[in-house]
């Protein structure tokens, strides 16, 4: 079995993006699934395209792309991805789009079809701080995790995806006057335990997970 993970580049003038530190850092095999991983550019008009063609390359049975959400205390996995881009700050091609569809005439959700409730109680059973997000937002996470799970609808092979929202790490937070952070190595073996029970079941468990994060 096969899985890509997804980071991005840094954006907003920052020199870092904890998402692309963290599948860097991704071990390369976990059980009997093997892990590749690929940087995506911050870019409304781009990343969908680079994702596109890391499917197309590695043909994976599991994706889950990763992005940072300054300003969380939790590994967020996103439920649902919304059809609107409506950037609040400028993407790295210097664009904003407000209002826009990301797919024109698409549906107006999309949910992600991970095992995201077994993931995030999996998470916290290592105790690690986790939540079920119920809001990508409308920048290019949300763009990226909607374009995912499009593109996935028209293969021939069955490929279930996800994402996953990240703090910040502590060298961000420390010039941001203590916003909230993670460790990354944190950070990594969050991600690591997606991949590990996702690979292992495709039902997900039946608790309550309601809240806005």
């Amino acid at each position: 079995m096969r899985a890509l993970v997804t980071g991005f580049d840094p954006f907003g003038g920052d020199k870092v993006n904890p998402s692309s530190l963290a599948v860097k850092h991704l071990k390369k095999q976990i059980g009997s699934l093997a892990v590749h991983t690929a940087e995506l550019p911050t870019s409304y008009a781009l990343s969908a395209g680079v994702l596109r063609q890391a499917i197309d390359e590695i043909d994976p049975e599991i994706v889950l792309c990763v992005g940072q959400a300054g300003g969380r205390t939790e590994l967020c996995l996103e439920r649902v991805a919304v059809n609107v881009q409506d950037a609040r700050i400028r993407d790295n091609d210097g664009k904003q789009p407000i209002d826009i569809p990301v797919v024109a005439g698409g549906p107006a959700a999309h949910f992600a079809t991970l095992p995201i409730k077994a993931c995030v109680a999996a998470m916290r059973e290592a105790g690690l701080p986790a939540a079920v997000s119920n809001t990508a937002g409308t920048f290019v996470c949300n763009h990226i995790f909607f374009a995912l799970m499009d593109m996935v609808q028209g293969r021939s092979s069955a490929i279930r995806g996800g994402f996953l929202h990240i703090p910040y790490v502590p060298e961000q937070a420390s010039r941001l006057g203590g916003a909230p952070s993670m460790a990354l190595a944190d950070i990594v073996r969050g991600i690591e335990i997606i991949l590990e029970v996702s690979a292992g079941r495709t039902t997900d468990v039946h608790t309550a997970e309601g809240r806005v994060s």
